[in-house]
C-alpha cells in the first residue's frame, strides 16, 4: 500500500517539476509511510527524491520507527549531543539536493526547516507542494472510509450518551469534559479536535470555546465534535434546546437543516464543489438570513479535520467518487444564538452518501 501511495508521490512530484518532496510530522509523512512523529525542537524531515531511495532525518531515539515502515528510507539519525545539522547535511549531500527544486508542505514546515534545507542544499529552490500532496490524498480508498466510517459511529455515541445527561445549569464545560470522556469510552482513538459547546449568545461565534457559563432553557446549544480511529477524522455538529426555541430560532433552525439537507442533495460525481455551498447558501438567503451565513458549506474530511476539497464559491474542482468533506451550513445572530448542522459526506459513484446519521430535526432534549 505504502509502496503504490510513494509511486503515485513520485509520478505527480515529477510532473510538477519537482525533484524531491519534503516533509514534516503529519498526515502526509503518515499516508506514504505509516510513521507518525511528535513536532518538537528536534527536527524530523523525510525526504523523496524523484531518483533515489527516500532519506529522513530523526533524533537517535526514534530510528527504530523507521524498521516499522515498509518503505524502503535511508536514516540519518543525529543525537541530542551531536546536534542535527550534520545529519541535514549528510542526507542533502546523499539526495544531490544542490541546485534541485524541492516541494516542501508550505502550511507545516517550519523555518526551522527551511533554513536548513537552504543551507544544505545550496541553490535548492524551496516551493510549496500542497496541490501535489491534496491530489494523492483526496480521494479515499475502502480502508480510509472504513477507518472514517468507525470514527463517525463512535462519535455518534458518544453524542447521543452525553446529551442524554445534559441538564438546564451545567456549564457548556462541564457538558464539553463529558463529551470527551464519551468519545473515549466509545472507542474513539483520540479526538479529532477539542469539542465545541456553547450555547446562548456564545452560539453566534462558529469557533467559540467551552466555557464556565452555565447552559439555560430554550436557548440553542452548539455541539461540534468528532474523533479520529486509524487516524481518520470524524466531524459532526448538531444543535440541541433543553426545552422549546422561541419562534425565531425554531424558523432558524428549520433554515438550516433544510440548508444541509440541500447541499448533500446537491453533491454527486462530477458536480463542481462550490454547486453543493450555493445548494445550502440559497435555502438560508431564501429564508432571510443569508448575511448570518458566515463561512463555507464545508470542508474536506481524512487524516485532517480541513483538508482539501473546500466546499466554498469559487471552488470549480468536479467531485469524484471517494472525495470526502462536511456539508455544515450554519445561522449565527449576534446576542441571541447560532444553529450549525454539520454531516460527513462521501462522494459514490452515482451520487452522494451521507456518513453521518445522528437525527437532524429538533427534538427538545429529555424528551427522547
Amino acid at each position: 500500500m505504502y509502496n503504490t501511495r510513494l509511486s503515485r508521490l513520485i509520478e505527480q512530484a515529477s510532473a510538477a517539476g519537482f525533484h524531491a518532496a519534503g516533509l514534516m510530522p503529519g498526515p502526509n509523512l503518515f499516508y506514504l509511510t505509516g510513521l507518525s512523529f511528535h513536532l518538537s525542537e528536534r527536527p524530523v524531515v523525510a525526504l523523496f527524491p524523484v531518483q533515489g531511495t527516500p532519506a529522513i532525518v530523526l533524533p537517535a531515539l526514534e530510528a527504530a520507527k523507521i524498521e516499522t515502515t515498509t518503505v524502503e528510507m535511508t536514516p540519518f539519525p543525529y543525537t541530542d549531543e551531536e546536534g542535527h545539522t550534520d545529519a541535514f547535511q549528510r542526507a542533502c549531500a546523499a539526495l544531490e539536493l544542490r541546485d534541485r527544486v524541492i516541494g516542501v508542505e508550505a502550511l507545516r514546515m517550519r523555518l526551522l526547516e527551511v533554513r536548513l534545507l537552504e543551507r544544505y542544499a545550496p541553490g535548492s529552490r524551496i516551493l510549496p507542494a500542497e496541490d501535489v500532496l491534496a491530489e494523492l490524498r483526496m480521494c479515499k480508498d475502502e480502508q480510509e472510509l472504513t477507518h472514517m466510517r468507525r470514527a463517525v459511529s463512535r462519535v455518534e455515541a458518544a453524542l447521543g450518551a452525553t446529551m442524554r445527561q445534559v441538564k438546564a445549569g451545567m456549564t457548556e464545560r462541564e457538558v464539553a469534559g463529558l463529551l470527551t470522556m464519551h468519545m473515549l469510552q466509545a472507542g474513539g482513538e483520540a479526538l479529532a479536535f477539542e469539542p465545541i459547546v456553547v450555547a446562548g449568545p456564545n452560539a453566534a461565534s462558529p469557533h467559540a470555546v467551552p466555557s464556565d457559563r452555565a447552559i439555560q432553557p430554550g436557548e440553542t446549544i452548539v455541539v461540534d465534535c468528532g474523533v479520529t480511529v486509524g487516524g481518520y477524522a470524524s466531524d459532526i455538529t448538531r444543535t440541541f434546546a433543553i426545552g422549546e426555541l422561541a419562534p425565531e430560532l425554531a424558523a432558524v433552525y428549520e433554515a438550516v437543516r433544510a440548508a444541509n439537507e440541500a447541499g448533500r442533495a446537491a453533491a454527486g460525481p462530477g458536480v463542481p464543489a462550490e454547486n453543493v455551498d450555493r445548494a445550502a447558501r440559497q435555502v438560508i438567503e431564501a429564508a432571510g438570513y443569508g448575511p448570518h451565513f458566515i463561512h463555507r458549506t464545508g470542508h474536506g474530511l481524512g487524516l485532517e479535520t480541513h483538508e482539501p476539497p473546500y466546499i466554498v464559491a469559487g471552488n470549480q474542482r468536479r467531485l469524484q467518487p471517494g472525495m470526502t468533506f462536511t456539508v455544515e451550513p450554519g445561522i449565527y445572530l449576534p446576542g441571541r444564538g447560532g444553529v450549525r448542522i454539520e454531516d460527513d459526506v462521501v462522494i459514490t459513484d452515482d451520487g452522494a452518501a451521507s456518513l453521518t446519521t445522528f437525527p437532524r430535526h429538533f427534538t427538545p432534549l429529555g424528551t427522547t
